[in-house]
């Protein structure tokens, strides 16, 4: 049974061809807002930060959401590993004291983990000699900008799922993209640079990462609409109300393929997605519109340098339940924490079937079984 399936676009797929998939090639690492789903790559991204890329020490962009901006804070800290382990040990243990807590509940959970995630780590997260975090979330505009209470965050979101419905542009009349990008001070570069130029409808803000929004960032690229209350007063950002990244980046549909250079260099410019599905879907609004995924639109040459690598169905099979852990198992386990925590490390245990395969691919890899994304 091969537990990882691998997709790369025409640039990847020639580079790995001519090179093999070496780690100095490797320039950004997104990781996707999907809750729950994103621990089964623990134990591959503590191998892939912990061991592989320290043999090649460069400049990479780390751009997450939701779950997937956790991942990428945790992934610089000078002990990957340890912060690793500890993102799953966190996230799997939240407990709640009722079937249906309130949105002051799970904010005191979620920001008790991610102050324990991060405290003492600012300084190794903000100033990462290699690597450059950016976090992705969401901003309201017009009858989300400000709702009052639940009843008009409600009726917000409504609308802009009708608003999506019709057409992802349109969703861009009620949300915004805010880059929360690492940009050191006195360093001209900017965060991300292949991101500065507009590439679709959404107006895009970018805000310098510092100490004081580094978690209240983490917070709100996570805060789950109508179940967690809108983060509003982040330092350095525009005004507003702010939501999950993933509502207009779920699976993170960006340019990637601006950042590979017009002339040949000696490394190349290439995207590692360790992402949980084959496909990419722009919004979380889109799930359920599979015409909307990036390989079958006018934006697939956004992928060209991107190597996908994604569990394979075989592999999902073995897992408890048959599947990835996701947020449903808060319904289906209810107040049963101990089971659905159980369950959720013994999946994350075997992850590192994800990490054995990543690792053996990268010491010779196979072609034959890089599909075209």
């Amino acid at each position: 049974m091969k537990a990882l399936t691998f997709h790369a676009g025409p640039l990847a797929m020639a580079r790995i061809a001519e090179h093999g998939l070496r780690a100095r090639d490797i320039a950004i690492v997104p990781g996707a807002a999907g809750g729950p789903k994103g621990l089964i790559f623990q134990a591959l991204d503590s191998w892939m930060f912990g061991e592989w890329f320290p043999t090649a020490p460069r400049e990479r962009d780390l751009i997450g959401a939701s779950i997937g901006a956790w991942r990428m804070a945790a992934a610089c800290q000078k002990d990957p590993a340890r912060a690793f382990a500890l993102l799953g040990e966190l996230y799997a243990g939240q407990r709640y004291t009722s079937l249906k807590p309130t949105p002051h509940e799970i904010d005191a959970v979620v920001q008790a983990l991610l102050a324990e995630l991060v405290r003492g780590h600012e300084d190794d997260i903000l100033n990462h000699p290699h690597y450059r975090l950016h976090l992705i979330a969401a901003r309201g505009r017009r009858s989300l900008a400000a709702p009052g209470h639940r009843n008009a965050e409600l009726r917000g979101f409504i609308s802009a799922a009708l608003h999506n419905a019709a057409s992802r542009a349109w969703l861009a009349r009620l949300m915004e993209r805010v880059v929360i990008g690492d940009m050191r001070v006195g360093d001209a570069r900017s965060p991300a640079p292949w991101l500065r130029e507009p590439f679709d409808a959404f107006t895009t803000h970018f805000t310098p990462l510092t100490r004081d929004n580094l978690a209240p960032g983490l917070l709100a690229s996570g805060t789950l609409p109508l179940i967690m209350k809108a983060v509003t007063g982040i330092a350095d950002a525009p005004e507003g109300s702010y939501w999950d990244g993933g509502i207009v980046d779920y699976h993170l549909a960006l340019p990637y393929s601006r950042a590979v250079p017009t002339d040949a260099q000696e490394q190349g410019e290439l995207v590692l997605y360790p992402h949980f599905t084959s496909h990419i879907v722009p919004g979380w609004l889109d799930k359920s519109f599979p015409w909307r995924r990036v390989a079958r639109g006018p934006n697939r040459g956004w992928l060209d340098n991107m190597l996908l690598v994604s569990p394979s169905e075989e592999f999902l099979r073995t897992l408890p339940n048959g599947k990835l852990p996701d947020r449903n198992d808060f319904h289906f386990y209810g107040l049963n924490h101990d089971e659905r925590i159980r369950v959720w490390q013994r999946a994350i245990g075997e992850g590192e079937r994800l990490r054995d395969e990543l690792a053996a691919f990268a010491e010779r890899p196979e072609l034959a079984r890089i599909l075209p994304i």
